[in-house]
């Protein structure tokens, strides 16, 4: 089974975040402009949060709140769910799955190496069970 850091490997490790204080509307051009649907929120270099587009509808829209007035710690999810390195896809999976979260960051000795998402998580079963397919079929054939 494959790791989060073989997917990171592949995807890269570029991180998008945001500061606490800054305004959700601000989340949301830096979500558009990156074609991201969450951000890490960020304060002084450590995690403190993480934004998304559910927290956006959520919070924001559906309460009737001004994105340009409300700061982005008033609706941030935290604590967040982190994973490391060497959590297989699988568990990642469990995770999202058992948690209804899309967006796992990846800590290293408490610093954020990536972020992998529910599509990167997907995209690697798909992958890893294509290879087995075209394994079993070469076996077959063989």
């Amino acid at each position: 089974m494959r790791q989060v850091k073989d997917l990171l490997q592949g995807k890269g490790r570029e991180v998008f975040s945001v500061d606490p204080d800054q305004p959700v509307l601000a989340a949301i051009q830096a979500m558009a402009d990156h074609h991201v649907g969450a951000l890490l929120v960020m304060q002084a270099g450590e995690l403190v949060g993480i934004i998304s587009e559910r927290d956006y509808a959520r919070k924001v829209i559906l309460l009737g709140r001004s994105s340009a007035e409300t700061p982005v710690w008033q609706i941030m999810s935290s604590p967040v769910e982190t994973v490391s390195g060497q959590h297989t896809v699988d568990a990642c999976m469990r995770l999202c799955t058992d948690r209804r979260i899309r967006h796992l960051p990846v800590m290293d000795a408490g610093k954020v190496v990536g972020v992998v998402s529910i599509g990167d998580l997907v995209k690697a079963v798909i992958d890893e069970q294509a290879e087995e397919l075209a394994q079993l079929q070469r076996y077959i054939a063989g």
